[in-house]
């Protein structure tokens, strides 16, 4: 009988499955988060053994745990055919039609490069090769209401329109052929930087796809390359990195993570000697006082991303949050590969109070303090993170748009000596952008309350 588990990591909006058939006990986990220990208690509560871990491509938006379930199950790990050679430990590789039979249960690997060129999708068919199949694992080649970016591999040689072709062929002749009924299952959902037009749903239909899914419309190869590479956002800035790490021996991630407490002159040390000290706090706790040269990163957001663009790979991190935080924060970051946290300050509000010397404010500005700003100051720079598909809301006037993964690596044609306001949607991005510029030596910033959301109302205000 088939067992299937899908877990979903909001966070990262990152899908995960345990596939396995009760009758034998054997079992696979597909693209697997980093900490594993739900995978491995519900594989011995259901009397399952994880004999082998699938991964759909080598993912880049967060690190991924076959490593750590290998070490932990003995299991091999196995990808599509086209990785072969590219990973640094032993790995199996299935080409298209090949099948893993778990029991009646089975699995049918059907290559579908275009993410990625060793991209697979799974089929699960649990009654047989024969039988009418339950559904698909799609990695990052079918999403629900959009289809993987082609463009992250630009860097390394394989061109976005390349890839775009080889996913038109791959949706058409390997997923499209599936009958209606079978349910799509994503490896991503809404929010993820894979692609540009993801729904909040995390399981679908091919039928639902079909009728639904711009990226599946009647349309020709050509506009097809069209339809999916424009108006893709700037990919994070780690994405690189871990798609790397998922090639590479690594440490592996502790089952018990600890975060040590640190005192303020330690916490002081490690930011003089390069340490990027990351407080996880909302943004309105920030603004009204934080350590100087801290950079806001709210857990209640995508933590984990967003500090991978705040910062590069490999460097050590101390972190702030609210007292019993500390430890989701360091797994957070462990999920995209930044180990290095060297600890948390111990009592973040008591130390702010005892030391109101190392302690700043962030400015912030409503709409109507912002629109009188831009009459009195003429030199104001306004610069605005959101990606380039929200521009189609509209833009402030004269905004230069950075969208955040961009800023870091732009700092350098930015004026640190200009008065500066940052804005994103709602303000959760801004409060970031803001705070890192304020740690990269720009004296005069604010952030806007409310982002463009709040902009938008204010101009609309008679009068």
């Amino acid at each position: 009988m088939l067992f299937f588990r899908q877990y979903y990591l909001g966070c990262l909006s990152h899908a995960s499955y345990l596939v396995g058939d009760t009758t034998t006990g054997q079992a696979v986990v597909v693209d697997p988060q980093r900490d594993v220990a739900e995978y491995l208690a519900d594989a011995e509560a259901h009397g399952l053994t994880i004999t082998t871990v699938i991964e759909t491509h080598f993912h880049a938006d967060f690190l991924s745990g076959h490593l750590e379930l290998a070490d932990h199950t003995g299991a091999r790990i196995a990808y599509g055919a086209a990785a072969a050679g590219r990973a640094e430990f032993p790995i199996d590789t299935y080409a298209d039609g090949d099948r893993i039979r778990l029991g009646e249960v089975e699995l049918e690997i059907r290559e579908t490069p275009g993410h990625t060129p060793e991209s697979i999708s799974i089929v699960v068919h649990p009654h047989g090769a024969d039988a009418a199949p339950y559904g698909v694992l799609t990695g990052d080649t079918l999403f629900i209401g959009d289809v993987g970016r082609p463009d992250l591999l630009a860097s390394v040689g394989v061109t976005a329109d390349e890839l775009a072709r080889q996913l038109y062929h791959s949706l058409h002749e390997r997923l499209l052929t599936l009958p209606d009924e079978t349910k799509v299952f994503p490896a991503h959902g809404a929010g993820s930087a894979c692609g540009k037009n993801l729904s909040t749903e995390t399981v679908s239909t091919i039928g639902e796809q079909r009728r639904t899914n711009y990226a599946l419309a009647p349309m020709t190869e050509d506009e097809f390359v069209e339809a999916v590479t424009q108006g893709q956002t700037a990919a994070p800035l780690y994405f690189a990195f871990a798609a790397n790490r998922n090639r590479q021996q690594r440490d592996r991630m502790d089952d018990d993570v600890r975060v040590a407490a640190m005192s303020l002159d330690e916490v002081l040390a490690a930011q003089r000697d390069g340490a990027v000290v990351v407080d996880g706090r909302d943004d309105a706790t920030f603004a009204a006082g934080h350590l100087r040269g801290s950079v806001n990163v709210g857990l209640g957001g995508r933590f984990a991303e967003y500090a991978g663009e705040v910062m590069t790979p490999g460097t050590p991190i101390v972190l702030v949050t609210e007292p019993g935080h500390e430890t989701e924060a360091a797994v957070r970051l462990a999920r995209i590969g930044f180990d290095r946290v060297l600890g948390a300050l111990a009592e973040p509000v008591r130390t702010f109070v005892e030391h109101p010397e190392v302690v700043e404010r962030l400015s912030r500005l409503s709409a109507a303090e912002l629109d009188q700003r831009r009459n009195d100051l003429p030199g104001l720079v306004v610069i605005d993170v959101r990606n380039v598909g929200e521009l189609e809301q509209g833009t402030i006037p004269g905004a230069r748009h950075l969208s955040l993964p961009a800023l870091l690596p732009h700092l350098a044609e930015l004026d640190p000596m200009a008065p500066t306001v940052v804005h994103c949607a709602g303000g959760y991005r801004s409060a970031i952008a803001a705070s890192l510029l304020r740690a990269h030596g720009f004296r005069d910033v604010s952030d806007l309350i409310g982002g463009y959301t709040a902009w938008a109302a204010f101009q609309r205000l008679p009068g």
